[in-house]
């Protein structure tokens, strides 16, 4: 049987990702992780190794990151097109970029706008979006992991699913190279309105491939780019927090509810 230590050693990378994809905040990803390690350590690990014990971890994951989310999407898919692409195409802000800066904000475009795509879905769509195109669940599994049947669960996939595809179908140049939008010529008016920051020295994408982003898949599937996004790398102060909290058995006071099981 598998000690907590172990749990977070062998499992806290698929739980981040997932709280990453699910909460698109990298402070709320933290404390969610945080949380669902905690919730496990106030009661006994079942006898569980490897791909069962994954599971159980993000049954507790999955139930503490809905709760953070409102009940409502807080962005629309008219207000990513009214971000992005309300207004032609500024070359002012990209002109004095060097490649490797270039570089790095086409990747932070992409990332963006794959992740405000998933904000623009409901809790209960995101996450079935989430455990199936992104983590890699099958329906069966996922549907377990919820506490749902597995028609229930594919009726949620097939409507994240539907909604995903109908907004970057016609507009995404990563699923039909001969769509409208595409990055390089989005990078300005992205800057422009605050979605990507300028890059500073030293910064890096976390989510990046290690290939140049003119050599990007495309798919005409569009639920498929989401499964080229690579995992988010834990972040050290998040690891170092965890270990303690495992070494010394102290943890914050949490409310009780919780769904461990």
């Amino acid at each position: 049987m598998a000690t907590l230590a172990q749990a977070v050693a062998s499992h806290l990378p698929s739980v981040y990702n997932f709280c990453s994809r699910m909460t698109l905040d990298r402070a709320e990803a933290e404390k969610a992780t945080f949380e669902t390690f905690q919730r496990a350590a106030t009661g006994e690990i079942p006898g569980l190794d490897g791909a069962q014990l994954e599971q159980w971890l993000l049954k507790i994951a999955a139930h503490v990151a809905e709760k953070r989310l409102p009940a409502e999407p807080e962005v629309d898919f008219d207000l990513l097109d009214d971000t992005l692409r309300s207004e032609a195409t500024r070359t002012h802000e990209v002109s004095s970029l060097t490649a490797p800066e270039r570089e790095f904000l086409l990747w932070e475009l992409k990332q963006g706008c794959m992740t405000a795509v998933i904000n623009c879905l409901s809790p209960g769509e995101r996450v079935a979006f989430v455990l199936s195109s992104v983590i890699g669940k099958s329906d069966a599994d996922a549907a377990q992991l919820l506490d749902i049947k597995e028609g229930a669960f594919k009726v949620r996939l097939s409507r994240a699913r539907q909604k995903v595809a109908d907004y970057l179908a016609p507009r995404c140049e990563h699923v039909n190279p001969s769509n409208p939008c595409h990055c390089p010529s989005r990078i300005g008016v992205a800057l422009n309105k605050g979605f990507i920051a300028p890059p500073s020295s030293g910064q890096t994408v976390q989510l990046r491939n290690p290939r140049p982003f003119s050599e990007e898949p495309k798919s005409h599937d569009a639920v498929n780019i989401f499964r080229t996004l690579p995992p988010q790398a834990v972040p050290a102060t998040l690891v170092a927090q965890l270990n303690q909290a495992v070494t010394s058995g102290k943890w914050p006071t949490i409310a009780a509810g919780s769904t461990t099981k």
